[in-house]
């Protein structure tokens, strides 16, 4: 990482300059911790905590906002403001639980899905929904447990997951198997119980795999353009270098080696990058959001350039 680089993303809104700082300057705890405790004080981190409304939720829903509207969301496309989405920007911003006290408890006596008013930490149908949630409910110290168990009675046959089980789906999807392998990290991470989730864990990283993280089994096609071009923030969608710091987090906490079937999707990120050493954002992913977090399509993107700056130091120093 160039001098330049590494200045442009220390300048950066400390939500990201934190992991910068530990993940790519090896800074001592003592100097990103107290990065990352600015986070709920200034910056993205501090604007979104004051949207939060009293009674836990942020926007008035869980998934959708309370003037949620098919028609607007074809117009205008996923709103991004409701209480996961906004629960998960600040536990992946790095913000400590304890800045949110009784938001689990007043958003298990108040907020229900929009998908037939379940309880909100119960989960629901949907598989990245539930991913999110058992994420964010082990974060907030909320009793999410019954959706460790979900996951693992409702793997498809072919290893991985669907959010389109629901409507009788037997193939799994890229998005859906990325984000309920991430889930279940999350959890054997945070509780530190590996075992009751490894088998599944394992077999949904082996669907993508198999696959080298964008290619279709069956003709070993790309599956989608939309797999090859990175976009900060992901929200629900899946690309390579989505794909690829999950297998990057996955070998630390596992402490094995990185899998050699990823060397196509590392090789295809590191093509990415521009000449002065960075990434540009992809395509965004439409929909009204609180307030941008990354630049425009085809600019220089802070987020995405750390994200690949981290899973290439960690592939070089580790893959030889």
């Amino acid at each position: 990482m160039g001098t330049a680089t590494q200045e442009w993303l220390l300048g950066q809104d400390p939500a990201l300059r934190w992991q910068v700082e530990r993940d790519l300057l090896d800074a001592p705890e003592e100097v990103w911790a107290a990065t990352r405790a600015r986070v709920a004080t200034e910056g993205y981190g501090a604007r979104l905590l004051a949207e939060q409304d009293p009674d836990g939720q942020w926007a008035g829903g869980a998934f959708f906002p309370a003037d949620f509207s098919e028609h607007a969301a074809d117009e205008e496309g996923q709103p991004w403001t409701a209480t996961t989405w906004s629960l998960n920007s600040l536990r992946e911003w790095g913000v400590d639980a304890s800045v949110l006290p009784g938001t689990a408890e007043r958003l298990a006596a108040g907020c229900r899905w929009e998908y037939d008013d379940l309880p909100y930490w119960g989960g629901e149908v949907d598989v990245c929904i539930n991913s999110w949630t058992l994420s964010n409910g082990l974060w907030l110290g909320a009793d999410v447990d019954g959706i460790v168990d979900w996951f693992l009675t409702h793997r498809l046959p072919d290893g991985g997951w669907n959010c389109s089980w629901v409507d009788g789906s037997q193939r799994s999807s890229f998005h859906s198997t990325l984000n309920a392998v991430k889930g279940l990290l999350d959890h054997a991470v945070r509780t530190g119980d590996a075992e009751r989730t490894r088998e599944a864990r394992r077999a949904g990283e082996e669907y993508l795999l198999v696959r080298r993280l964008h290619r279709r089994l069956s003709t070993g096609e790309t599956v989608a353009p939309w797999a090859l071009r990175p976009t900060y923030p992901p929200r629900a969608y899946y690309d390579v270098l989505n794909a690829l710091d999950h297998f990057r987090a996955a070998a630390a906490h596992d402490g094995t080696p990185p899998d050699p079937r990823l060397a196509e999707a590392v090789a295809t990120l590191r093509d990415q990058q521009q000449p002065d050493g960075r990434w540009l954002q992809g395509p965004p992913h439409r929909g009204r959001t609180w307030f941008a977090v990354d630049v425009d399509e085809g600019e220089p993107s802070p987020w995405l350039t750390f994200q690949a700056l981290r899973v290439l130091r960690w592939w070089d120093a580790e893959a030889g």
